[in-house]
């Protein structure tokens, strides 16, 4: 008897924490025209080690900075294989290779997040939201161990994180440096191309 017990009872406490777990693991997301909505679905992606879906809550600005190295390096590239000699070609090909030929900003997004070490400074920081705080299109996702991670809200609606804005416009910005060193130096390369 007391043994049937002692089985009730343990089944009864496994199915309470398996239930209690999957309606925690099952919960509907919060909508991601909200800060927190957005901020989750980062948290989950950061969790799942998927940085290129994280791109959707990135900033405006910050997708259109990942788009415009992509395009700039592309660009680039296409110069050198153009008009650079095969010595000089394959060192500023090899350096861009991946940058040029992403499919698009999220996956130059995901190349530059690793590369950085942004997911890692990411998992070290996330936890539930503590609350949130909005003014008019801006806002602060302030999580339960108090880190602040900011976001703005874009014209779709959604809320677009904004800690990764400043080093991807930096890296939009080389790459157009770059572009311009290169046309340069290609225009020389031509002048002196034996015809």
């Amino acid at each position: 008897m007391r043994s049937r017990a002692l089985v009730l009872v343990a089944t009864l406490l496994t199915a309470t924490i398996w239930g209690g777990w999957y309606a925690v693991s099952h919960r509907p997301f919060p909508p991601e025209n909200t800060p927190e909505g957005a901020y989750a679905r980062i948290a989950l992606f950061v969790a799942d080690r998927r940085a290129r879906d994280a791109f959707p809550y990135l900033e405006t600005e910050a997708q259109w900075a990942a788009y415009t190295v992509r395009d700039v390096r592309k660009k680039a590239s296409d110069r050198v294989r153009a008009s650079y000699p095969a010595g000089e070609r394959n060192r500023w090909l090899d350096a861009w290779q991946k940058e040029a030929e992403a499919a698009d900003g999220a996956d130059v997004f995901a190349l530059l997040a690793r590369q950085g070490g942004w997911i890692a400074r990411l998992e070290r920081d996330l936890s539930g939201v503590g609350r949130v705080e909005v003014q008019g299109e801006r806002a602060t996702v302030v999580t339960a161990r108090g880190t602040r991670y900011p976001f703005r809200r874009r014209d779709n609606g959604i809320w677009g994180l904004t800690i990764f804005t400043a080093e991807l416009q930096a890296e939009a910005e080389r790459a157009t440096r770059d572009l311009e060193v290169v046309e340069r130096a290609a225009e020389d390369y031509d002048r002196v191309r034996p015809p």
